[in-house]
């Protein structure tokens, strides 16, 4: 019969401080709420997860896919309930965002994510730039394309944004919900509701792939989890009751937010 160490082994939690494990749960609960409006609630888990003694980036990347699995499933279910968002899009395109973020999961433990920061950073200006510069994108749904082209744009983007979450992760939600803006031409609502799904479907690719290499320590992404589940309850409850407009302010603190991070991670690089 294991005892309480044996118990604990693998999950993090054995050598915790008590300060530590509060900042976790307050990053999960912040980064639940993020993550049910606009996305992006990576940008307050991860670094809080990488303050743990010892914790790898692989791992780190890891545990925050578990814990963002309870809080995106939970916000999906909210959306879909309280919003009733189009399935008939957004499981398609989970689906190939599934198999997107499996293999840029692989392409984490093989590559530096400094390789493609760069990238990343100016895509999320131009997003920024596109949203504060077309203020009525996003406030009415008009779609851009019908029938099949339809769908292969919308499983396009699930299989380029889903290879960037299993492969550096922060602002996956926004990515997906500016492309569903911007390409597709939902307004920031419903591309949020579907963003969800999809967002959903990634995290559980990238678990698929680091669930049997041992990255994961259960224990922190499970007191993770529980904290994002109630920020992202909440997070969607707001959004569906508050709308569009509220949801593209949030978006842009959001990016705005991102490019300074990811833009210090470049100037400023770990040693």
């Amino acid at each position: 019969m294991l005892g309480a160490t044996g118990l604990l082994e693998g999950s993090g939690l054995q050598d915790m401080q008590a300060g530590t494990l509060v900042l976790i749960v307050l990053a999960g609960f912040a980064a639940g709420w993020v993550d049910a409006v606009v996305g992006g609630g990576g940008l307050l888990q991860l670094p809080a997860l990488l303050l743990v003694p010892g914790m790898s980036p692989v791992q780190a990347l890891a545990t925050n896919k578990m814990g963002s699995i309870f809080g995106t499933t939970t916000s999906a279910i909210t959306y879909y309930r309280r919003a009733h968002p189009d399935l008939r899009t957004a499981i398609p395109m989970a689906a190939v965002a599934l198999a997107g973020s499996f293999g840029g999961a692989i392409l984490a433990t093989l590559l530096p994510a400094e390789v493609i920061k760069p990238v990343i950073i100016a895509a999320l200006v131009a997003v920024g730039l596109f949203t504060v510069f077309k203020p009525t994108a996003g406030e009415l749904t008009q779609l851009r394309y019908t029938g099949r082209q339809h769908y292969a744009v919308a499983a396009a983007i699930g299989l380029v944004i889903g290879g960037y979450d299993g492969l550096i992760g922060p602002g996956t939600g926004s990515f997906l919900i500016i492309a569903m803006v911007a390409l597709l031409g939902y307004n920031f609502l419903a591309a949020s509701a579907k963003a969800k799904i999809v967002n959903m479907a990634t995290n559980l690719g990238a678990l698929a792939f680091f669930l049997p290499s041992g990255h994961l320590l259960w224990g922190i992404g499970l007191v993770l989890g529980v904290a994002n589940m109630c920020g992202g309850y909440l997070g969607a409850r707001m959004a569906v009751s508050k709308g569009s407009r509220f949801i593209r302010i949030v978006f842009l603190s959001v990016v705005g937010a991102l490019i300074l991070k990811l833009g210090y991670d470049v100037l400023f690089p770990a040693r």
